[in-house]
């Protein structure tokens, strides 16, 4: 499929060639939803923590982090005497305070700290990742301009040259660096990202609006497929 090129002041700059493997596949959104659990997981720091009654997911705690903070309800700071008889005053066999059905007691299989990682294969991430490119395109919200070059660091002057290309809200994948004066002037615009393309994700490109790619950034991606 062939795209125009633009360049960064909204002129046409000749066309390029979009390989149909990357980014001509029908969008599953199963595959998709997929990859973006697994990186919102891997984001998630799990260090919630309550104290707990029961030693709860101890084990998979240590695997996984070496933590040892998946403690019973001997964290809670109470007496551990028994509060009254066994026997003979009508209620019902407690033993101590601490446990969870008293006011003060530990958590009843509380929030430990853990990771919520989880394995996801190679091959669907990358298949996630061609499937999003594609969704993109099917809803011709990608953009090929031929460089992100900025003559100065100047966020003001490249404002309008988004404005020009009707960027509001994009992700913006370069080469495999960004150039330093491009990069200093967009970092202060609201509602858009730029990254290397060693750097583009699934999450990123679906959260924003427009996706704009540098020939640069196609030519890496074809590399990157083939």
């Amino acid at each position: 499929m062939d795209l125009t090129v633009k360049t960064l002041e909204g002129k046409d700059a000749g066309k390029v060639s979009l390989s149909d493997a990357i980014f001509g596949l029908e969008p599953r959104e199963d595959i998709i939803a997929r990859v973006v659990r697994w990186q919102l997981a891997k984001r998630q720091q799990g260090t919630h923590k309550a104290k707990g009654r029961a030693e709860v997911s101890r084990t998979l705690a240590k695997r996984q982090q070496g933590t040892h903070n998946a403690k019973g309800r001997a964290e809670v700071s109470r007496t551990g005497a028994k509060m009254y008889k066994q026997k003979g005053t009508g209620r019902a066999r407690h033993h101590s305070a601490r446990a969870p059905q008293f006011r003060g007691g530990g958590k009843a299989h509380g929030p430990v700290v853990r990771s919520h990682a989880h394995d996801l294969p190679k091959k669907v991430r990358a298949l996630g990742l061609r499937h999003a490119l594609s969704a993109k395109l099917k809803a011709e919200e990608i953009i090929i301009v031929d460089d992100l070059v900025a003559n100065e660091a100047k966020t003001k002057a490249l404002a309008g040259a988004f404005a020009s290309l009707g960027l509001t809200n994009a992700l913006i994948i370069g080469g495999a660096e960004i150039e330093g004066n491009f990069k200093l002037a967009a970092q202060n615009i609201p509602n858009v990202d730029v990254l290397p393309v060693q750097g583009i994700n699934v999450y990123d490109i679906l959260r924003r609006g427009k996706l704009v790619l540098s020939k640069a950034a196609v030519e890496a991606l074809e590399e990157r497929f083939k």
